[in-house]
């Protein structure tokens, strides 16, 4: 099925044949669509203008400009968009033929009434030449401009093919052929010039002089007259021919070959001069134009009237106000159709195949590598009928992905702007067209995925796509997409973003990620917080959304409020929160939480911090969560570590802990009875016995005074004698030795233990006397034998403790005594020099002088604070005084009076009866009892004072 030109770009007519309009669908999904090759518009400026009081017939195109012929004789010089720049009224009838020669500077003309004009473009020149035949093709050389020959060919009805050339006597025509009928076309390319006649098509080489080549008519062509032969170079060497409904590329072999630096060189004519037809083929319409495009071809083609008639050979539709549209058709050699397009000529229902003409533009310098030409160079092609003049041109890369959009592959469309980098606003209209249809196709997460593909760093498209998937209620599939920099957007944005997450729970997850990953600073926490505040009791309230909101309380600075969500989530890093942001305080209500997620950082949290956490609320706690947790259980890990750091800090929960001791650590309740003294000794007495716990009852029974009952535990149950043996021991009952005794009395094993523990405690003698006769006692003699030497080591430890008892008494006696002997003198002198020597003497001796002057004389001559020789006050007398440990004291002159007076009776007897005198110095005293003397600076009083004696007590004693 053929295209209508409007699909391409171009307005058509409002008429639409009826048979399209009847295609059904089902033969539209079965053909498959090609992309046109081929874009078209039509060439406005003033044709229009020009067309409308006239018909144009043919058209030629230079590198710089268009010249366009009509019927009324004119050649109108146009540049690309249509616009007049020059014109000639050369010709008084229809113009049949245009030329330009290579450079652009001549056009040449011909016409029905037999003219030849060539016209300088730039200068005055013009050159006629009459025939006075109707002239049908001319051809000027291609380099004219260049060369003073001023060469052109030229024929017509004459059927003369004239070859012009400017001779040093003027111009002068040479008939390169005639006799074949009238000349149809004729092309020039390099020095080879082809031409069609009725014959068929020929070539000549004009760099020779020497015709090279005839290529026959095709058998069954309409005459020439009724459809023009189309011939066209297609480059040095490629001839392409479109007659009738025939088709020949042919090569062309001249004999001269590019040489070097682009020089021509002959080699001779035998070898070369040849052609070859490489590609032929048939059509089904008529040939009204042809052109090269590429590796392909461009053939306008002229499609006759069903009117039955199949056979195209010798007649041409000839009913008027029936013809159908031109189409422009792109086929390859070998006749395989790539693209066909149907054009909206105006008037076409009058055409007839001679009416439309193609001209194309191949510039030097085209290129066609890989199916696409180098910018700014692709060809051109015009088609031409009487009332219009059309431009087509091959698509570019944005008419590619303007059609490819047009058909729904967006994807395809994505892939060719980034395959050929095309401009961003270009990459953007892909874009939106791309998501817009993946939105009416219901497709939002294809759409979001594909946002940063397309979107890129726009930050206003981005915005506008968020609003936009809110609108549609699909925003929580674009979140994870949206760019948080490169480009950042505005905070509305991100808010929307959350709150979207935040109402829809089957994307609370995805909140929380979002919340985690994107910068805190590029939205305001406050509105996403209402959204889920508004939420809490509601069955909608995940566990996703909750840490979502402990994470944005975070952001916010409300960290309390975020422990408690984290505490009721416990998570794993919740002390590391309580320490980062100080929150002791706040750990009061969350106790159980705490200690479900880690009991072993929350115990000795809770216990360093209970002057805040006080036990009881724990405790409380702890008892309130029995069907959350095993509540028991932590309530005995929180209170034996509060016992370890302080053991009276939870004591009226120490009957508690013993049940809990007995059912979680059964090990640690006897250093726990031992170290408590809070518990109740029946309610622990009553767990032990329901535990079966042996130990803790003897424990038990022992603080309870029921020693008895505790040793009877320990043999009947504990079968320990050695156990027993250290109760008792620790007893210090001589009745349990005997209950003891009496209890193991019958056990053969037990007696042996017991008469190894004997040693310091029983007599031996006593229970081997108790045991009955024929009792067995398993290595009895080695216990005797150690019962003995345990009894001998024991006597021998014995006497030689007593003995050293004894010296040291004897030894003790004797410093008291010597000590006791001492006086003390109490002067100011002295006190003054013991206090310069030695602080800690001085004030050891005025505890002793303060001691003495409390001191009450026990004798039958009480001092009372007097001299006990002239029983004057001690106060009235500013006389130092010397002190006995006998409690008598004396003033030192008094003393000493009564010394001398004493001591002249007892020299004078002494020297009859040998006694010594009291105040002798006492030689017995060893260095260590001078530790009160003073030394021989004090003065003479205090060394004689050491060595005195009381009056009374030595009298007494005499």
């Amino acid at each position: 099925m053929s295209r209508k030109l409007s699909d391409n770009g171009i307005d058509g007519d409002d008429e639409r044949d009826q048979e399209e309009e009847e295609d059904s669908v089902e033969e539209v999904e079965e053909e498959e669509e090609y992309e046109p090759r081929l874009k078209y518009q039509r060439m406005g400026g003033s044709v229009q203008s020009l067309l409308s009081s006239d018909a144009a017939t043919c058209i030629a195109v230079a590198e710089r400009m268009i010249a366009l012929g009509t019927y009324g004789g004119a050649v109108h010089i146009l540049d690309f968009l249509g616009n007049q720049v020059k014109e000639f009224a050369a010709h008084t009838a229809a113009v049949n033929d245009l030329c330009f020669d290579a450079e652009g500077e001549y056009i040449g003309s011909c016409s029905d009434d037999g003219s030849v004009i060539i016209n300088s473009l730039f200068t005055n020149e013009r050159m006629k030449f009459e025939y006075h035949r109707p002239m049908k093709a001319v051809a000027l050389d291609p380099d004219y401009a260049r060369k003073s020959s001023r060469r052109f060919v030229t024929g017509g009805l004459a059927g003369n093919l004239y070859l012009n050339a400017k001779k040093w006597m003027g111009y002068r025509d040479q008939v390169l052929h005639s006799g074949e009928g009238p000349i149809h076309a004729v092309k020039w390319r390099t020095s080879l010039i082809a031409w069609a006649n009725d014959a068929g098509v020929k070539v000549y080489d004009a760099a020779n002089d020497q015709r090279i080549t005839f290529i026959e008519r095709p058998r069954g062509s309409p005459r020439p007259e009724l459809l023009v032969p189309r011939i066209v170079w297609q480059d040095d060497t490629l001839l392409v021919i479109g007659w009738g409904t025939s088709v020949k590329i042919a090569s062309i072999r001249t004999n001269q070959n590019k040489g070097v630096n682009g020089t021509y060189k002959y080699i001779t004519m035998s070898r070369l001069n040849q052609v070859d037809i490489v590609a032929s083929f048939q059509t089904s319409y008529f040939i009204s134009g042809i052109a090269p495009f590429g590796d392909s071809l461009v053939i306008l083609a002229y499609i006759p009237a069903e009117d039955g008639e199949k056979d195209f050979s010798s007649t041409i539709p000839s009913r008027q106000g029936n013809a159908q549209r031109p189409e422009v058709r792109v086929v390859t050699w070998n006749n395989d159709e790539l693209a066909t397009d149907a054009l909206p000529v105006h008037g076409f229902e009058h055409y007839k195949a001679k009416d439309y003409s193609l001209a194309h533009a191949p510039f030097s310098g085209s290129s066609y590598a890989g199916g696409q030409w180098a910018a700014g160079d692709e060809p051109l092609y015009y088609i031409v009928s009487p009332k219009d003049v059309i431009i087509a041109k091959p698509r570019d890369t944005e008419d590619h992905i303007n059609w490819l959009l047009q058909h729904g592959w967006h994807e395809r469309a994505l892939l060719a702007v980034e395959a050929n980098q095309g401009r961003s606003e270009l990459h953007e209209e892909v874009g939106s067209r791309y998501l817009d249809h993946l939105i009416v196709e219901r497709k939002y997460g294809e759409a979001a995925s594909l946002c940063p593909k397309l979107l890129r760093g726009s930050a206003s498209a981005w915005e506008r796509w968020v609003f936009h998937f809110a609108h549609l209620r699909q925003l929580p599939v674009l979140v994870p997409y949206i760019p948080t920099e490169n480009p950042r957007l505005r905070d509305t944005a991100y808010e929307v973003a959350l709150v979207a997450l935040a109402t829809n729970p089957a994307f609370h997850k995805d909140l929380l990620s979002t919340v985690k990953s994107w910068p805190p600073s590029i939205y305001s926490t406050s509105p996403v917080i209402s959204a889920i505040e508004s939420q809490f009791n509601t069955s909608s309230m995940t566990d996703h959304i909750k840490e979502a909101l402990a994470e944005l309380y975070v952001i916010d600075g409300q960290h309390e409020k975020a422990f408690a969500i984290y505490a009721d989530l416990m998570k794993p890093d919740l002390f590391d929160f309580i320490e980062k942001h100080n929150l002791h305080d706040a750990v009061r209500e969350k106790v159980v939480q705490l200690m479900m997620v880690d009991s072993k950082r929350a115990i000795p949290l809770l216990i360093q911090h209970r002057d805040l956490i006080h036990p009881p609320e724990v405790v409380s706690q702890l008892m309130a969560a029995r069907n959350k947790c095993d509540h028991r259980y932590l309530l005995h890990l929180y209170l034996h570590s509060l016992f370890e750091v302080n053991p009276h800090a939870g004591r009226e929960y120490h009957d508690m802990q013993v049940e809990l001791y007995a059912d979680c650590d059964p090990k640690m309740m006897l250093p726990f009875l031992r170290s408590s003294q809070h518990y109740t000794l029946e309610k622990a007495y009553d767990i032990c016995v329901k535990r079966d716990l042996l130990k803790e009852q003897v424990f038990i029974l022992g603080r309870m005074g029921n020693a008895k009952q505790a040793l009877a535990v320990i043999i009947n149950r504990l079968g320990d004698i050695e156990e027993a043996i250290e109760f008792v021991s620790m007893q210090h009952d001589d009745e349990l030795w005997e209950e003891l005794i009496k209890q193991s009395l019958n056990k053969p094993e037990m007696v042996g233990v017991l008469l190894e523990h004997t040693v310091g405690n029983l007599d031996p003698l006593y229970i081997v006397n108790l045991l009955p006769n024929g009792l067995e006692i398993p290595r009895l003699r080695d216990r005797l034998v150690k019962i003995v030497t345990d009894y001998r080591t024991e006597t021998s430890l014995r006497h030689g403790c007593n003995d050293i008892l004894k010296a040291d008494c004897v030894n003790l006696l004797v410093k008291y005594y010597k000590e006791a002997k001492r006086a003390i003198c109490l002067s100011d002198d002295v006190d003054q020099a013991r206090s310069r020597k030695s602080e800690q003497k001085a004030s050891h001796l005025g505890e002793r002088v303060m001691s003495m002057k409390s001191m009450e004389v026990k004798s039958k001559t009480r001092g009372g604070g007097r001299c006990c020789i002239c029983f004057d006050p001690f106060s009235l007398q500013n006389v130092s005084i010397i002190a006995f440990f006998c409690c008598h004291a004396y003033h030192t002159t008094c003393l000493m009076e009564s010394t001398i007076s004493v001591g002249g009776k007892k020299e004078s007897g002494a020297a009859s009866k040998g006694t010594g005198s009291y105040y002798e110095s006492d030689n017995g005293i060893d260095d260590e009892e001078e530790e009160y003397d003073d030394d021989d600076d004090d003065g003479d009083a205090s060394s004689g004072a050491s060595r005195m004696r009381c009056i009374l007590c030595t009298t007494a004693g005499g």
